[in-house]
C-alpha cells in the first residue's frame, strides 16, 4: 500500500499555506521551551481569538451557548479549551489531546556547588533521555523562582545572542579509553550530567578602591574557598534578587540553547529542540482555533507530564479535565453526573502524539512496511505501548474506518506505523488514560527523526498535513 511522497501533492497554493504555519510553529518553539511558557503563549493566543476563561465566566454567573469559546488553565502548566457546538454534550465532543513537556534536565532543590574551581548546578534528568546526548553542547535555563513572600521571577538565561549559555563538561577523547568501553547508557552517568554555570572567584580588585564597600569587602573575605560560588550568589541576588534558598521554592529546566532553524538545502525540515509533543500540540491548537462552530462541541487538550507517566496533578490521569467538563455541562444547564460519564464515553478523540520516523542509518530496528516515513504525511498508530501491547490503547476497526473515510473526503494524506520493531521496546501517550472513560481514541500526529535527542528533526509537509488532518477530523468526526 504505497502512497506518495506528500511534497508531491501540492500545489502553489498549498505550499504557501505550508511556510507561513511552518514559521508560527517556529516561532512558538522559540517562545515555548518550558510548559509554563507555552501556557503563556498559548493563552495570549486563544484570547485573542475570542476565548473567555472558564473561571471568570462562573463567577460572572453567565451561561453558556452555542459558539462560546472557554478555557481553563490548570497551575499554569496545562490547558483545555471548549468550542460549544450545536447538539448536547451528552452527545460526545470531538478531542484533540497532546503534551506540552519534553524531555530536559530539570535543577534540583539544592543544587549549587563548587568543585575543582568551577560552580556547578546539580541536575536531575526528566523523561526518556539518551545521557551522553546532553555533553557539551550549549544549554539554557529557563524557568521561575517563587520566594517566600509569593513574588514570582521569571529565568530566561542562554537565548539570546549576548547571554551566556552553560554546559556539561566531558572526558577528552586523549584520555577516555576507559570511558569509551562503557555501554553507552553508563557513558554518562545521571549524576554526571551538572551544568557548569561559572568559574571566577568573587573578588573586588576591579573595583576602584573609593567603590568598594564593607559589604563588597565582608562578601570577599567570607567567600573563602567557594569563592566561585560566591561570586555566583553575587550575580544571583545582584540580577535576580535571589538568595540561595530560594532554590527551594524554583523550577529551573535546562534545555538546549538555540531557536528552532529549517533544515536541509531545500528547507524541507525543522530542527529544533522538544517537537515532542510541541509539534502536535501547535497543530492541535490550530486546527481548534480554524475550526468553525460544528455540531459536536470541539475540544482541545495539551497537558504536562507525558513524559514521565502522565502523574501528578497537571499530568492527564489527574481529574482536572473531567472536572472541567463538568463544569461547562453544569454552565450549558446539563450537568449530572450521569451526563457527565455519558459526555465522555460518546467523545471521539485523536491522542495528538509524535511517531518514530524510519532513519536509514538504523534500518534494523524498524519494520519498514510499518514504520512512518518523514513526508509521508499525518501518521496514525492504531496502538503503542510495549512488545506485547504492554502499556497500549488499541483502537478498534470501526472508528478508523470512520477515520479513513473523513480523511479520504478531505483528501489528507495519511500513513499508519508502528513505534520500531516489537521486541525493541516501545512507548505510551496519554490515550490509555482517556481510553478509560469509554470514549474512541487513536494515536496520531508528526513522525520525529532524533526523537528525545536535544534537537529533533521533523517534515514541514507532515507538519502542514497532520494540521489539516486535525481540522477535518475537529469538524467531521461524530462516531460514538
Amino acid at each position: 500500500m504505497e502512497k506518495k511522497n506528500t511534497w508531491e501533492t501540492y500545489d502553489a497554493k498549498h505550499l504557501k499555506k505550508l511556510e507561513k504555519l511552518c514559521q508560527e510553529y517556529r516561532e512558538f518553539l522559540n517562545q515555548g521551551k518550558t510548559e509554563r511558557e507555552c501556557i503563556d503563549t498559548i493563552v495570549n493566543t486563544v484570547e485573542e481569538a475570542g476565548y473567555r476563561e472558564l473561571d471568570s465566566v462562573i463567577k460572572s454567573g453567565e451561561s453558556l451557548k452555542t459558539g462560546d469559546k472557554i478555557y481553563r488553565v490548570w497551575m499554569n502548566k496545562s490547558i483545555v479549551m471548549f468550542q460549544i457546538g450545536e447538539k448536547s454534550l451528552t452527545e460526545g465532543m470531538n478531542i484533540l489531546g497532546a503534551h506540552i513537556d519534553s524531555p530536559r534536565l530539570d535543577v534540583k532543590q539544592n543544587p549549587l556547588y563548587e568543585d575543582g574551581g568551577f560552580a556547578y548546578l546539580d541536575t536531575h534528568y526528566y523523561g526518556g533521555v539518551k545521557k551522553y546526548q546532553w555533553v557539551t553542547i550549549p544549554l539554557a535555563i529557563h524557568g521561575v523562582v517563587v520566594k517566600k513572600d509569593g513574588t514570582t521571577v521569571e529565568i530566561n538565561i542562554g537565548e539570546n545572542e549576548d547571554d551566556p549559555v552553560f554546559f556539561v563538561s566531558d572526558l577528552l577523547i586523549h584520555l577516555a579509553q576507559e570511558q569509551l568501553e562503557k555501554k553507552a547508557a553508563k557513558v554518562i552517568e545521571g549524576e554526571a550530567l551538572d551544568i557548569i554555570i561559572g568559574n571566577k572567584p568573587l573578588v573586588m580588585e576591579g573595583k576602584k578602591s573609593d567603590k568598594v564597600t564593607k559589604k563588597d569587602q565582608e562578601e570577599e573575605k567570607n567567600a573563602g574557598k567557594d569563592a566561585v560560588k560566591a561570586g555566583i550568589l553575587k550575580i544571583l541576588k545582584d540580577n535576580y534578587d535571589m538568595e540561595e534558598e530560594d532554590f527551594l521554592s524554583a523550577e529551573l529546566e535546562v534545555v538546549p540553547a538555540g531557536k528552532a532553524r529549517e533544515a536541509g538545502f531545500d528547507r524541507s525540515m525543522i530542527l529544533a529542540y522538544g517537537q515532542d509533543d510541541r509539534v502536535c500540540a501547535f497543530t492541535s491548537l490550530k486546527a481548534m482555533l480554524d475550526t468553525p462552530v460544528t455540531q459536536r462541541t470541539t475540544c482541545c487538550i495539551l497537558v504536562d507530564k507525558e513524559e514521565i507517566g502522565s502523574v501528578g496533578a497537571t499530568g492527564m490521569q489527574s481529574h482536572f479535565f473531567e472536572d472541567a467538563v463538568a463544569e461547562v455541562m453544569n454552565l450549558l444547564g446539563e450537568y449530572s453526573e450521569l451526563n457527565v460519564r455519558r459526555c465522555l464515553s460518546h467523545c471521539c478523540m485523536l491522542s495528538s502524539d509524535v511517531s518514530s520516523a524510519y532513519d536509514p542509518a538504523y534500518g534494523a530496528s524498524f519494520d519498514k512496511k510499518n514504520v512512518a516515513y518523514l513526508g509521508g504525511g499525518m501518521v496514525f498508530n492504531k496502538f503503542t505501548g510495549s512488545r506485547g501491547k504492554s502499556g497500549s490503547n488499541d483502537a478498534n476497526a470501526e472508528y478508523i474506518a470512520h477515520l479513513r473515510h473523513i480523511f479520504e473526503e478531505k483528501k489528507i494524506n495519511f500513513q499508519t506505523a508502528e513505534l520500531g520493531k516489537v521486541d525493541l521496546g516501545g512507548g505510551g501517550t496519554i490515550a490509555y488514560i482517556l481510553a478509560l472513560y469509554g470514549m474512541n481514541v487513536i494515536d496520531s500526529g508528526v513522525a520525529v527523526l532524533n526523537m528525545h535527542a536535544p534537537w529533533e528533526a521533523t517534515s514541514k509537509a507532515d507538519i502542514y498535513e497532520t494540521y489539516r488532518g486535525y481540522k477535518a477530523f475537529a469538524e467531521g468526526a461524530s462516531l460514538s
